[in-house]
């Protein structure tokens, strides 16, 4: 039972040269055909892993591999590939950085090699769905591109003990570095894609979103702005008939039209702010902002807020960020307090919103998911990028969340 620091200690050669050293000639060819064919087999995570841990376990000898692949959140591993009859378990089986004997290779990109006895290993980690009981032996590889990119880890187990050799993990290495680039394109493929569905639901949200306001502004603007107007004309015309007959009737239209004229503005003022807060022009983001938390009397808010000035498409991104996540706390959070921060350091603008509400699993729920307000928090996220931003979202179960966009302002 060791950790072999020893394979992990040799230098790294060219990748033909690696495999030429490790096997004979016609085992390279077969094992480079085989892994030419795992590379092709399509722009999925899932087969592409399928595929690599057939071929795996018959180049190495093995019973069974199983391929976890690191999730973009770059902080757990999940099973992408497995031989039956643990390929119904792929995409069910997740391991933080750190947890078992795949956790551990991940963080320390380290192989681990155990031949028997895996549960006296403090890194061992039995999981039931995998039957680890049923195999005696183990190899455990991190799976790297160059230049020491982390893609995930290759695992084989035997039934039967087995005394696995240097060249033994060091061929392993070897696959798993001639696999990692086209898993990691495979990945950055899938997050395109992702990214796509998602910008598309967006820009369909937001097409929807604008004729509702358009609608709503034009009843506002019809059914209060414009009736009040007309009025208002109606009393004008009455005072200015009045005027040298009846003084008192035409003082009394002028009150009347004036009330009209401040309903008006009260009204037109109402419709700008939708479009954009006067606050912002009045107050800069930091009174905004200020002003913003005030209005929600809900939350026990702490303000942290830097009277610094920004460019105004800036401020108006980050005030609607605000926006959205204060009332995703109302409204999901059942938090009780709140921090709102706002600074600028090293040309670059930075909001955080942090509640101690009833958080959620990143993991489960990715950005733009359901269970994460939708659309509303995509929408945070689409504002942070079109001003040159990003928006990062933390929370775990019971802990809160934490919402960070930050935009920098030297290219503005």
């Amino acid at each position: 039972m060791t950790g072999s620091g020893a394979a992990a200690a040799q230098p790294r050669r060219g990748m033909p040269n690696a495999v030429r050293d490790l096997v004979d000639a016609d085992r390279e060819l077969a094992l480079l055909r085989e892994l030419i064919q795992a590379a092709s087999s399509g722009p999925e995570v899932e087969p592409l892993a399928a595929a690599a841990a057939r071929m795996i376990t018959a180049a190495t000898g093995t019973d069974v591999c199983f391929v976890h692949v690191l999730d973009d959140s770059g902080r757990s591993l999940t099973l992408a590939g497995a031989t039956p009859p643990f390929d119904g378990q792929v995409g069910k089986i997740r391991l933080p950085l750190g947890s078992g004997v795949s956790g551990w290779v991940a963080r320390h990109r380290e192989p681990v090699v155990i031949s028997h006895d895996k549960e006296a290993d403090p890194r061992y980690l039995p999981i039931p769905s995998l039957r680890g009981r049923d195999f005696t032996s183990m190899v455990s590889v991190p799976m790297e591109t160059d230049p020491g990119g982390l893609v995930g880890v290759l695992n084989v187990h035997t039934v039967v003990r087995r005394e696995f050799t240097h060249g033994d993990v060091e061929l392993l290495r070897v696959i798993g570095r001639l696999i990692a680039g086209a898993m990691h394109q495979a990945r950055l493929h899938r997050q395109l894609v992702a990214r796509e569905r998602a910008h598309e639901l967006f820009v369909e949200q937001v097409i929807e979103a604008q004729e509702i306001e358009r609608r709503r502004l034009a009843g506002d603007i019809h059914d209060g702005i414009s009736q009040r107007l007309i009025t208002l004309t109606y009393r004008l015309d009455a005072a200015a008939r009045a005027v040298n007959d009846n003084p008192a009737e035409a003082s009394q239209q002028l009150d009347e039209a004036r009330q009209l004229a401040q309903l008006t503005l009260q009204e037109a003022r109402a419709a700008i702010s939708g479009l954009r807060p006067p606050v912002l022009d009045d107050l800069g983001l930091a009174g905004g902002l200020a002003s913003l938390a005030r209005s929600m009397p809900q939350l026990e808010l702490q303000l942290d807020l830097s009277d610094v000035r920004v460019p105004e498409h800036i401020e108006l991104a980050l005030y609607r960020i605000a926006q959205e996540g204060l009332q995703n706390i109302v409204k999901h959070a059942h938090a009780t307090m709140a921090r709102l921060k706002f600074a600028v350091e090293n040309d670059t603008a930075r909001l955080e919103i942090v509640d101690d509400g009833v958080g959620f699993d990143t993991f489960e729920n990715p950005l733009g998911g359901d269970d994460m307000g939708g659309y509303g928090v995509l929408s945070m996220a689409e504002r942070a990028e079109l001003v040159g931003g990003q928006l990062n979202i933390r929370s775990r179960p019971g802990a809160g969340t934490a919402v960070t966009a930050t935009i920098p302002l030297r290219s503005v």
